[in-house]
């Protein structure tokens, strides 16, 4: 499909959903959005700012001590079952716009995002009512028991490379345990938000139970974070961000999930299968032009094979369509913005100046939007910045190493614990360095899989605490609480 033959979405106007409204900005400005595959004004959206959002907030609190908590939640569940419904309705369409607002391919969207989005709100619409607490026998002469209650009111804050998907997987379990929710998009990319909003309240979600509040992070986002009426503040971004959030919720008390950035390993043995790691860990670091937490982008591989290597990943590297979003045979995006793409092509300066071998790419596209050519370096140090820090775009960093115990010391000389990956076919191998290496995730001959079932955050450091998704997410947007009955006559 071209882009003249693709279908083009209904923008959103802009405007602020609270409390069940739509809004202009107090102070009634707003900021463009872009294309990122263009360069030019997608649309105009209303910039939130101090009273926009403690207008949301109050909504969010006043939905919490009313309908939304008040309700049963087999009912809160249904709700969030017709959204399910209209999520799959709409699937198509949200697939353009989140390809039109984030610059992401439309396969790429149509095979990972929309799904993943839609089987988020579903798995915790069947959570609503199955949340139970617990009898403890802690004495004879008393009944103790648990209950299991929801925190209250929610920040969300989410990044702009996985926009609608970050959305479902803070505010769908939110919701499931009977919260209420402010949410803030990231200014790049609000327009996914908007109309899941649009869709929620046709779901036939209370007034103020969703809020989405679009808007700058030094405005909105902190906003969010130094209100008092917050409960709980649940952050996916930069780690930069994740301590700042940490600084200033603690004012407040206020609980925090902070889900941060990586620099995660990708080892290859020399007794992979070749064929399949290559393949694997181009996608790694290439999927949605590198900008991914979890991207792949230290690519460690076993001495005698490291050229091998890295010329399958240069070929593979030149195999990619780079193109507008919007046609079916794009494989490779653009970045998000001109300012993320300068941060990225100094990173690709860097790398020369302190030097790794420049051996793919490195170039900007000649077309409009901002595409960077797929890079790859070769010959990277640990202590390189290149090796060190989140470089976020398409940019592989090829390091080499001796045997397992030096991989397993180089793929945990970082700051960053969100993944890593092997891949052996030595089993005793696989379950030895799985077990020592600092990740929160770690994939087998294999990567990048994520499942709405499966537990995802880092292990500490520079990619944050806590966990989104599976089970343990609802752990977030809980409380227990210990009731203690005498039964002594």
């Amino acid at each position: 499909m071209t882009v003249a033959q693709a279908e083009v979405p209904r923008i959103p106007d802009g405007r602020l959903l609270i409390g069940g409204r739509w809004l202009d900005a107090a102070d009634g400005e707003r900021f463009v959005v872009e294309n990122p595959a263009t360069g030019k004004p997608l649309a105009e959206v209303c910039r939130a700012r101090d009273k926009d959002v403690a207008k949301a907030v109050a909504a969010a609190r006043e939905a919490y001590e009313g309908a939304w908590g008040t309700m049963d939640a087999r009912d809160r569940g249904r709700i969030l079952r017709r959204l399910v419904t209209l999520l799959e309705n709409h699937s198509e369409e949200l697939v353009h716009l989140e390809s039109l607002d984030g610059g992401k391919p439309l396969k790429a969207t149509r095979r990972q995002d929309l799904p993943a989005v839609i089987d988020c709100f579903d798995y915790y619409a069947g959570w609503a009512d199955k949340l139970k607490g617990d009898v403890v026998p802690a004495r004879s002469d008393a009944l103790t028991y648990l209950l299991r209650e929801p925190v209250g009111v929610v920040g969300a804050i989410v990044p702009w490379n996985f926009p609608l998907m970050n959305a479902a997987w803070k505010v769908a379990p939110a919701l499931a345990c009977g919260c209420t929710v402010v949410l803030k998009p990231a200014e790049l990319t609000p327009l996914s938000a908007l109309r899941l909003g649009e869709l929620a309240l046709e779901a036939g979600l209370p007034d103020g139970v969703l809020n989405v509040v679009p808007g700058f992070g030094t405005e909105a986002g902190a906003a969010l974070v130094s209100n008092p009426g917050v409960d709980k503040i649940s952050f996916t971004g930069s780690p930069a961000v994740g301590r700042w959030i940490m600084k200033t919720a603690a004012e407040n008390v206020t609980r925090v999930g902070l889900e941060l950035g990586g620099k995660s390993p990708n080892i290859i043995f020399e007794d992979a299968d070749l064929k399949r790691a290559v393949a694997a860990a181009s996608s790694g670091i290439f999927f949605n032009a590198g900008q991914v937490c979890s991207a792949g982008s230290r690519i460690l591989v076993q001495e005698s094979i490291k050229d091998e290597v890295v010329e399958a990943l240069v070929e593979r590297s030149a195999s990619l369509a780079v193109g507008d979003t919007l046609d079916e045979k794009t494989m490779l995006g653009p970045i998000i913005s001109e300012k993320q793409l300068d941060k990225v092509q100094a990173y690709v300066a860097v790398g020369q100046s302190e030097g790794a071998k420049l051996v793919a790419g490195g170039n900007r596209v000649s077309r409009p939007g901002y595409y960077l050519e797929p890079t790859v370096f070769a010959n990277v140090d640990e202590h390189m910045r290149i090796a060190r820090e989140e470089i976020f775009g398409p940019v592989a960093a090829v390091m080499s190493f001796k045997d397992e115990q030096d991989a397993l010391r180089l793929a945990n000389s970082t700051t960053y614990s969100l993944a890593a990956a092997i891949w052996t076919k030595d089993v005793t191998r696989v379950h030895r360095l799985a077990a020592k290496l600092s990740a929160g995730t770690v994939w087998v001959n294999t990567y990048g899989h994520t499942d709405t079932r499966l537990p995802w955050g880092g292990s500490g450091g520079d990619s944050g605490i806590g966990r989104d998704l599976g089970e343990a997410a609802l752990a977030n947007y809980t409380e227990t609480k210990t009731i203690w009955v005498n039964l002594r006559q």
